[in-house]
């Protein structure tokens, strides 16, 4: 399942943790490195300008959240569920 939310009112360099080590941005690494397969997938699509010339950044902090793809221009934010969550869900019950 693929969320797109749009647009993106808030985003500023502010709490981008550009520059800083910070626990987010060890995080989104560790994202990076263990994406799912739903993710990889989407990113082969996305990367390098190849959907409608736009970049995209994968596993990206912004304020207190990790997304899952992030486009400043135009303002996109996709957060994609893999069966990762399928598998938490099966776990719960």
């Amino acid at each position: 399942m693929v969320y797109i939310f749009l647009p993106i009112h808030a985003i500023g360099r502010e709490g981008w943790g550009e520059g800083i080590e910070r626990p987010m941005n060890s995080l989104a690494r560790a994202l990076r490195k263990n994406s799912t397969e739903a993710e990889r997938c989407l990113w082969n699509r996305l990367r390098g300008r190849r959907l409608d010339g736009v970049k995209f950044r994968r596993q990206q902090v912004l304020g207190p959240y990790v997304v899952d793809f992030l486009c400043l221009e135009p303002k996109v934010l996709i957060e994609v569920d893999g069966g990762q969550h399928a598998e938490e869900i099966s776990n719960d019950l």
